[in-house]
């Protein structure tokens, strides 16, 4: 941290005060202040000069320096300011012997308007002992009296509730003995850059920190009685202390009020559960404060950041949000952040705490025409919507690529230069994109929902993320009937049966994917139908009928040649093989799998290749080639690591312990085992995982 700049004060006749005037204006400290153990010891150490501990602290800042020390606490409004202020200055009043001042500038009250700089120094001045005769007038004379009085004196100044830089300025002392503690809802930069001070943003309580000051606000036997309504409390705050406060004064006043009750009003009204007639009770009284501060501009930025989809916000969906270019939204951002009601949680990402956030929704009436957020809207959906279909084209370059109209303009989507960068983005924004689906789906843009879940399904698969697949589908399915193209419910059914398909829930996936086939048979097209007797395989199989399954594997295999599609086709030779393996004709089965991975190495496609490669070292295992499937095993699990499919890897993980086994390799089976077991676990493939551990169990 900087040290402060030098303090100058003008040359005055006026002598100190008479050493009994000890002004002590602290107010009192506050009687439930709770945790903070870290920024307690962030601001010991500010005012701990170096080489010195607590117990031989002096409140010579600097020794030997000639500057004051200035602490600026930052933070949104009813996040503790001013408790921190007041718990650490009354547990070091000892080493202020000379006073105490203390000044509510309030920049930011809800009933009260700032308080003049010249109105606290004339305070401070009274409060010294000055008789009114004696002070100048005008404020740069009184400031100048005000240093000259407490150079030289052990005191602390707290300067609460402060809305720049200016408003705080006039009130410094001068000396080196002082310290200054500031609180404001801005960041105040100017002070940090012209007069050193050392900034500390406080944040919202952790959930050991909430549970315990709601404990002593109404009392750890109330907390015991209703252990569930206590936690959901602590949840839904999300470590607010003055939302915790609030609630937790109305269950002091209502002693029979359960908390079952509070928490459930908090989740059904969100931040107007935390209103109320007295402003110092009232978390949107105290926010509405912050927000008059703002410009037209940062209004209306505050208000669309509170609709916009998903738990944060990327400086590039902002700007697609705003309608502004990136260098412009970020201006704007960084006013949110400076005002304490937007933080930058690592590098281009922002997100606000849920009740700030849910409070800045509750404005959007007042800030913004319905066309304004609807334009808005409709910029970030088609932001997702179309990087995210950039992202997919990379990720699955031979899929068959639905065509997108033009985004929004000013919707500025991103590019995708590479599929590293595009698995990248998708593992990112993936909760952003599921929000958006809703989104549409709420605002009645049928064909963006099914889009986007055809537009995820690659993706979906790569990282297992198949509840969330299936999810997308049935929002998809929801719009199908506003949809007039046949063939695009045909490909809703299609998405819906494969999913449901991936998690084991046989009878939908096929009741789907024969109505695919069924809308598709009007129009006799082999390009969506080829794919729909691929799931129905697919589907066949997972039931255990590879007679069946092979029947569908073998009609899409017709179809592609007929299309001239050679990386389909391979992927149907391929899955020709696998069945055909299943039931046993190893040497057919080994000859359509090596066919496909010629065509798939030729045609540079490493996601059928590591299949084909997978499938081939199951034919070597169970015809006793165990080196051969080894070797394959592993190739196709690099290819797949390489691909970030980590759901394949933990099913070619799983089958490669078993020609370890047989080969008496069983360290390595155990490893291959353990690691399928991990992937299992974090995809939330319960019975895979279960099966695995049997199998550990058994090597063990």
């Amino acid at each position: 941290m900087l040290q402060a700049g030098v303090v100058h004060g003008g040359v005055h006749l006026h002598h100190p005060p008479p050493p009994d005037v000890l002004p002590r204006q602290l107010p009192a400290a506050p009687p439930c202040f709770t945790g903070r153990t870290d920024a307690l010891a962030a601001l010991d150490a500010v005012f701990t000069p170096p080489g010195t501990g607590s117990s031989s602290r002096t409140t010579d800042a600097t020794p030997g320096g000639t500057t004051v020390v200035i602490s600026a606490i930052g933070g949104t409004g009813g996040i503790g300011k001013t408790w921190l202020a007041l718990h650490w200055a009354h547990h070091h009043l000892d080493h202020f012997p000379d006073g105490q001042l203390f000044a509510d500038l309030h920049g930011f009250s809800p009933d009260h308007e700032p308080t003049p700089p010249a109105v606290a120094v004339r305070g401070f001045l009274d409060a010294l002992g000055i008789e009114p005769s004696r002070i100048p007038t005008g404020l740069d004379a009184q400031a100048a009296l005000f240093r000259s009085l407490v150079a030289g004196r052990r005191m602390l100044v707290v300067l609460d509730n402060a809305a720049t830089t200016a408003h705080v300025t006039p009130l410094l002392p001068g000396g080196n003995r002082c310290a200054v503690l500031v609180t404001s809802r801005n960041q105040l930069p100017g002070l940090i850059t012209r007069h050193g001070a050392h900034p500390l943003h406080l944040d919202v309580l952790d959930r050991a920190e909430a549970r315990a000051l709601l404990v002593r606000r109404v009392g750890a036997a109330r907390v015991s009685a209703e252990p569930d309504a206590a936690a959901d409390l602590v949840e839904s705050c999300q470590g607010f202390p003055l939302a915790l406060g609030i609630l937790a004064g109305r269950a002091q006043c209502q002693s029979r009020l359960p908390l079952a009750d509070l928490a459930a009003e908090l989740r059904r009204s969100g931040v107007q559960a935390l209103n109320d007639d007295d402003p110092a009770a009232s978390l949107p009284a105290v926010l509405s404060t912050s927000r008059r501060a703002l410009t037209d501009a940062q209004h209306r930025a505050f208000a669309l950041l509170g609709i916009a989809p998903g738990p944060d916000t990327s400086l590039a969906a902002a700007a697609a949000l705003t309608g502004l270019p990136p260098a412009q939204a970020e201006h704007l951002l960084r006013g949110l952040q400076e005002a304490s009601l937007l933080e930058q949680h690592t590098r281009n990402r922002y997100s606000m705490h849920d009740l700030v956030r849910d409070y800045a929704a509750t404005t959007v009436h007042q800030h913004l025409t319905k066309q304004t957020k609807e334009e808005a809207l409709t910029r970030t959906v088609d932001f997702y919507l179309h990087t995210a279909h950039a992202a997919d084209r990379l990720l699955n370059p031979h899929a068959h690529h639905i065509r997108l109209g033009p985004p929004a303009p000013d919707a500025q989507p991103l590019p995708m230069p590479d599929d590293t960068t595009a698995l990248n983005w998708l593992d990112t924004e993936h909760r952003h994109l599921l929000a958006v689906q809703r989104l549409a789906a709420t605002s009645h843009q049928h064909d963006v929902v099914w889009q986007l879940a055809w537009t995820l399904t690659a993706f979906h698969y790569r990282r297992g993320h198949r509840h969330d697949e299936l999810a997308t589908w049935r929002t998809a399915l929801d719009s199908a009937p506003h949809l007039p193209d046949r063939t695009t419910r045909a490909r809703i059914h299609r998405g819906t049966g494969a999913a449901h398909a991936g998690l084991g829930q046989h009878e939908q996936a096929i009741e789907h994917l024969y109505r695919s086939l069924g809308l598709l048979s009007h129009h006799h097209d082999p390009t969506d139908q080829a794919p729909t007797h691929q799931q129905l395989a697919n589907a066949w199989a997972r039931r255990g009928h590879h007679h069946r399954a092979l029947e569908h594997a073998t009609q899409a295999l017709e179809l592609y040649r007929k299309l001239d599609q050679p990386v389909r086709e391979a992927h149907a030779l391929n899955q020709v093989g696998w069945y055909t393996a299943r039931l046993g004709d190893h040497d057919t089965a080994r000859t359509h799998c090596q066919l496909a991975l010629t065509l798939h190495r030729r045609h540079h496609y490493p996601t059928g290749e590591a299949t084909a490669l997978d499938h081939l070292a199951w034919i070597d295992h169970h015809t006793g080639h165990h080196d051969r499937a080894v070797d394959h095993y592993e190739q196709a699990l690099a290819l797949f690591r390489a691909l970030g499919n980590t759901f394949e890897a933990a099913n070619t993980l799983d089958r490669l312990g078993h020609p370890h086994v047989a080969l008496g390799h069983r360290d390595r089976a155990r490893t291959a085992w353990r690691e399928a077991q991990e992937l299992y676990r974090q995809q939330g493939r319960d019975t895979e995982a279960e099966e695995v551990a049997r199998r550990l169990d058994a090597l063990d």
